[in-house]
């Protein structure tokens, strides 16, 4: 870099950023500067380019703010990557009080109440039970091995291994695995 060029160089200036991101999610001075540690005072010189925050300030404005430390510079928001990984060990769980059952949490908790899916395992004689959820849901269980029987609005179905059952839950249902081995399918549940 010629030394020309440097002497044209300024320092990014965030005050419109900051104070955009700020006004987009809502939160006021008092907020803001709550969060980031930073007080009202700094921050509203920041956002007037009256004062240039240190990279440690910066950093705590972005993490306040929830966005990536470059979006707050004004570089470009950092991408997504085209396929997300979750690792097997940070995909979520939960097994019923007696243990004979467990669910994994495969879908996105942004998604939590609108579409879920989960793998499901029994153990033999285990029985995943639900109240009703809200009216004109429905489950699909697609059973991967085994064998698991769904009870729901009075009716008793058994499915085997490659088969897929839908059905109403918005009454007590239930999915038992009545056979000898473990069963595992993927449950998929949509709300309305």
């Amino acid at each position: 870099m010629s030394a020309s060029h440097i002497d044209t160089l300024e320092p990014p200036k965030v005050g419109a950023t900051l104070q955009a991101l700020r006004q987009t999610q809502g939160l006021s001075l008092d907020e803001l500067s709550r969060r980031a540690g930073v007080s009202k005072s700094m921050l509203s010189q920041i956002e007037r380019n009256q004062a240039n925050p240190t990279v440690a300030v910066v950093w705590r404005l972005a993490n306040a703010l929830r966005v990536e430390l470059s979006e707050l510079l004004g570089g470009e928001k950092t991408a997504a990557p085209a396929i997300e990984t979750v690792l097997a060990h940070q995909t979520p769980s939960m097994s019923s009080p007696d243990s004979l059952c467990q669910l994994r949490i495969l879908g996105p908790i942004d998604l939590a109440g609108q579409f879920e899916w989960y793998q499901l395992t029994i153990q033999p004689g285990g029985a995943l039970e639900s109240a009703a959820h809200e009216p004109g849901s429905r489950e699909h269980l697609s059973v991967l091995s085994g064998q698991m029987e769904v009870r729901a609005a009075g009716s008793v179905q058994s499915l085997k291994a490659g088969e897929t059952g839908r059905y109403a839950v918005d009454g007590p249902h239930a999915i038992r695995n009545s056979g000898s081995e473990p069963a595992v399918g993927l449950l998929v549940v949509l709300h309305p």
